[in-house]
């Protein structure tokens, strides 16, 4: 059973201050398959406690079900229950503070009218100093259309909102970048790019998110090409970068060669397209991507230009049929693409000590209990099994690095060191078929990625200034 914190909540009882129906209600909650996380008396009242209890459900509906089995034990009242995720997002997340008081006189005039007067005509006759006077120089806007948001697709602007107030916090806790959500109410393209080009004075960077695709690639080109900072689509280029990561770890414990490798990409959406570029990147020779009807190839005449592109890049063999039959004889599983995709036959057939990266969320394309005994290494993208891959590994420290150096682009050499840079952080002594990625709690890594970020654009020329 999948029980965690995202699917916690609090329930208050008012009972019978009597062990043996303390004992009852104790042996209800776990007949349900839920895990009691913490249980606080509140106060006594008439003879009866009134008793706070934090319990780990696996969905909302199995709330529901264990809040019922409560009721109906005689001399137990649930006299409400909250859910702690919704409890976290009361109000919202984030909040703008002032770094400075403003106390008397003095401090007005010097923040606000008159003295703000002069550092806006600093600005005007010099705009680089913008990134100096404002808060330009550490701030990211956090922009969606809200189409493509986690596992549940489009559903708008305001249901994209709680997730990128938690992107925000990501960046701010992590890597002390500043980030504001920019939610925007369309799905044109060019409305898009051109929002967004207006808004991007007040930023240092831009990080795009659930956008769906293909719009994300040209929304994404456009804007590296139409801004002086840094553009960068989480959902392409994080995803890739991290996985990469791994991979790179991956590859040291089984010792294959990177050129040797034969890898199968499922989904060649933005995620697929941007992990098949890392590849490529990394050394990667053979690379075969398969979609809902099977390989990408020469004999396939129902491409879109994205999936042309992506053939022109990969299977130089140019194999086809099913995912299954792909899968024969492959050492790298990269999956970005559905749950339950793949049979325990389809990892039995790959190559020796196989590698399988099934990220689909929530549910896998193969569940590690599956896979284990016919894998070298597994990884997912989720949080309750080893070697999750996980953005947050990534997207902190890269801003914070390309900030630093008020780059001008996030380039391929930029996510390549971060990559690397994310790898490394794990000592070789350490490194072990459940530990290829660190955890995104290891405070090494933004400080890792960051540095590795500022040396790569420094060196490929798109920095406006050294490192701090």
């Amino acid at each position: 059973m999948n029980l965690n914190a995202s699917n916690s909540f609090i329930v208050r009882l008012k009972l019978k201050h009597d062990t043996a129906l303390l004992s009852q209600v104790m042996t209800v909650i776990a007949n349900c398959g839920a895990s009691l996380g913490a249980m606080d008396i509140i106060r006594f009242e008439e003879g009866k406690s009134i008793r706070d209890l934090t319990l780990y459900a696996q969905d909302a509906d199995h709330m529901e079900s264990i809040v019922a089995a409560l009721n109906a034990i005689p001399e137990v009242h649930v006299v409400h229950y909250s859910d702690r995720t919704f409890l976290m997002h009361i109000g919202g997340k984030i909040c703008i503070k002032s770094k400075v008081p403003i106390k008397n006189r003095d401090d007005l005039s010097m923040a606000y009218t008159p003295g703000v007067a002069r550092v806006c005509m600093a600005i005007h006759e010099d705009p680089k100093r913008a990134y100096n006077l404002t808060i330009k120089r550490n701030m990211v806007a956090v922009v969606t259309d809200g189409t493509a948001v986690l596992g549940l697709g489009d559903i708008g602007p305001l249901g994209a909102l709680p997730v990128m107030e938690g992107k925000a916090m990501l960046f701010k806790d992590f890597a002390d970048v500043d980030a504001f959500p920019i939610c925007l109410d369309t799905k044109d393209v060019e409305e898009i790019i051109a929002t967004v080009k207006r808004i991007a004075p007040v930023f240092g960077g831009i990080n795009l998110e659930d956008i769906s695709s293909p719009r994300c690639f040209e929304i994404e080109a456009r804007l590296k090409k139409e801004l002086d900072i840094p553009v960068f689509h989480d959902d392409q280029h994080g995803t890739a970068i991290v996985f990469t990561a791994g991979l790179i770890n991956a590859l040291k414990i089984v010792k294959k060669p990177i050129a040797d490798l034969k890898v199968v990409v499922s989904g060649v959406g933005a995620a697929g397209v941007a992990c098949t570029k890392m590849l490529l990147n990394l050394g990667v020779k053979n690379i075969i991507g398969c979609d809902r009807k099977g390989a990408i190839c020469k004999s396939r005449h129902d491409l879109d230009a994205v999936k042309q592109n992506f053939l022109e890049m990969t299977n130089p063999n140019d194999e086809s049929g099913s995912i299954s039959e792909v899968m024969r004889g492959a050492d790298v599983f990269v999956g970005l693409s559905a749950p339950n995709l793949l049979s325990v036959d389809d990892v039995r057939a790959m190559a020796k000590d196989p590698i399988v990266f099934a990220m689909a969320n929530p549910t896998p394309e193969i569940m590690p209990e599956l896979a284990r005994d016919y894998v070298a290494i597994m990884a997912t993208g989720r949080s309750d099994y080893p070697n999750q891959i996980n953005n947050v590994l990534a997207f902190p420290g890269i801003f914070r690095g390309a900030l630093d150096v008020r780059a001008r682009d996030i380039n391929e050499a930029m996510k390549l060191a971060a990559a690397h840079a994310i790898a490394n952080v794990i000592e070789p002594e350490n490194l072990n078929p459940d530990y290829i990625i660190p955890s995104v709690f290891d405070t090494r890594v933004v400080v890792a990625v960051a540095e590795a970020v500022k040396k790569a654009a420094i060196e490929t020329g798109v920095a406006e200034k050294p490192g701090n």
